[in-house]
């Protein structure tokens, strides 16, 4: 069946091997009127490879609000349209909900076309629980601002799973330690499908260390095994003597509050709170 007028296809394309190509996906780009690609040059291969002659239009982070009314407008006219990003599914890290959002306040049809996720490939083999998890996307760029949202993950229990760019990997790994502990298991899922496509599994700590003598090269999906914590209540009085003995260890507040912070259930900045409050101990 062709793709029908005045609806909006979501297709999922290969996020490495072109073999991941769905028939349903090739079919659809083949019969739409138009395709809105994150990157039409990149796309243009990709509809070269599998013969589809449909036009392109680019539609991506810098251009968006411009285009998206343009896009609705030609959805309400009639016209059939796919879109896609560079690689998987539409709409993950990427501004294709948007569009999506804006298509369904106006009753138009929405049709997703699934196919290939980076996140839900690294999940599968990654031999860390898949019940629960949750994906975070890209970390901020700045270290502050990357521990402060690791930080709010820090007693999650479900399986944490990121992207990140090659550049970034060590100073995120560095950062994971010192919030999540150099101890957390984490998978590291590189160039997934493609012909260099690996599969690294240890702890944070070893993570680390492998990459000091290794140049990391090619996009990374970390999967992170959750907080192993059983929640338990404590007194504002307890809190204060836990933190009181781990100070009288040499540790700072700071260190104190993240090693208690793992041990239950609070949030560091919480326990910080009351680290502030012991004076000093010279």
């Amino acid at each position: 069946m062709d793709a029908k007028a005045g609806t909006l296809y979501i297709v999922g394309t290969p996020i490495g091997n072109l073999e991941d190509m769905t028939f349903r996906a090739v079919r659809i780009l083949q019969t739409v009127d138009l395709i809105a690609a994150e990157d039409t040059r990149h796309t243009g291969k990709l509809l070269q490879h599998f013969a589809v002659k449909t036009p392109q239009i680019s539609y991506h982070e810098h251009n968006r609000s411009a285009r998206i009314p343009e896009l609705l407008e030609r959805l309400k006219t009639g016209a059939s349209i796919a879109l896609v990003t560079d690689a998987g599914m539409p709409g993950i890290s990427d501004p294709g909900y948007e569009l999506v959002r804006d298509c369904a306040d106006q009753q138009i049809p929405i049709v997703p076309i699934p196919g290939a996720s980076a996140v839900i490939t690294a999940l599968s083999a990654s031999g860390l629980p898949s019940d629960r998890f949750v994906f975070e996307g890209f970390l901020p760029a700045k270290s502050q601002a990357r521990r402060s949202q690791l930080e709010s993950l820090q007693t999650d229990s479900r399986t944490l799973i990121f992207y990140e760019s090659p550049h970034r990997l060590r100073p995120t790994l560095q950062d994971m330690a010192a919030v999540l502990g150099s101890d957390r298991p984490i998978t590291l899922a590189r160039e997934l499908t493609k012909m260099h496509e690996e599969f690294w599994r240890g702890t944070i700590q070893q993570a680390i260390e492998q990459y000091q003598t290794r140049d990391p090269q090619g996009e990374f999906t970390l999967v992170v095994a959750g907080a192993k914590v059983t929640p338990f209540i404590l007194s504002e009085t307890a809190i204060l003597a836990e933190l009181q003995t781990l100070l009288a260890q040499g540790l700072s507040r700071s260190e104190a509050s993240r090693q208690l912070a793992q041990q239950t259930a609070l949030p560091r900045r919480q326990i910080y709170q009351l680290a502030l409050s012991i004076p000093d101990l010279s």
